[in-house]
């Protein structure tokens, strides 16, 4: 995390003192500062939330974890289970483990499908990013009406985290960072890019794999590119998009 350091916004600097201790961070206090500064990422509070910054985005814009449904979803909850991701999963699964939690848009699909969701995520600037998420996520009329709460969240190493999970779950959910082949769409090149640089790629993928079949209950879903080999050998069934591809191995 020597590339990233914290940018006082517009929130109070309580909230901004806590979150640098919290991650070991420095903190800028001016603008000036982190234009003229040696590092490549920003966390700042900004438009009610926090946000990851560049040099490019540092005085208006931003990436944050979204946390709305996405183009496409469905807003009633729980939404329906009709897509691909659903009919990977499972769609009488109770309980997931996102291993590979990133931004969270998974997580956070599945969530308002009605899953009970837990992921995981090792950056700890990332872990933020998704906690404020979350808190967000609570704030929501339709949270709070149905008293429902945000996905679990665990910070740490998914090999280490899903080897003393407290409960089994039905499903484990991975994502892997595997090498771009292709172009991407700039809102997806710019988040995608970016989590690449905090994360890189995950050389750990096939003990990730192992780790997460030993952990499951029912069922480990892989999801890559259409172009990656299947991580785990041959899968039980195969669900495929237009980009992708949802590999299932059932127990």
């Amino acid at each position: 995390m020597n590339n990233t350091a914290i940018l006082c916004g517009d929130t109070d600097a309580g909230s901004v003192q806590a979150l640098g201790e919290r991650l070991g961070l420095p903190l800028l206090a001016a603008m000036a500062d982190a234009e003229s500064a040696h590092y490549d990422f920003f966390l700042c509070y900004r438009d009610g939330c926090l946000k990851l910054l560049d040099k490019q985005t540092l005085k208006k814009g931003g990436l944050l974890v979204e946390i709305d449904p996405r183009p496409g979803e469905q807003h009633s909850y729980p939404a329906p289970k009709k897509d691909l991701l659903a009919q990977a999963v499972g769609k009488k699964t109770a309980s997931i483990v996102d291993a590979t939690a990133g931004w969270a848009q998974d997580t956070l699909a599945l969530f308002r499908m009605g899953y009970q969701i837990t992921c995981i995520e090792r950056s700890p600037v990332m872990v933020a990013l998704i906690r404020d998420g979350f808190e967000r996520l609570a704030q929501k009329d339709w949270v709070q009406k149905r008293e429902l709460s945000p996905p679990t969240l665990m910070a740490g190493n998914a090999i280490e985290v899903l080897a003393n999970l407290p409960e089994q779950p039905d499903c484990i959910y991975l994502d892997p960072m595997f090498p771009p082949k292709r172009k991407q769409s700039a809102a997806t090149r710019k988040s995608m890019a970016i989590l690449r640089d905090i994360l890189g790629d995950d050389l750990d993928r096939e003990a990730l794999f192992e780790a997460a079949w030993t952990a499951a209950g029912k069922r480990v879903v892989v999801k890559s590119p259409d172009y990656a080999e299947s991580l785990g050998g041959m899968p039980s069934q195969s669900l495929r998009g237009k980009l992708l591809r949802y590999d299932i191995y059932l127990k």
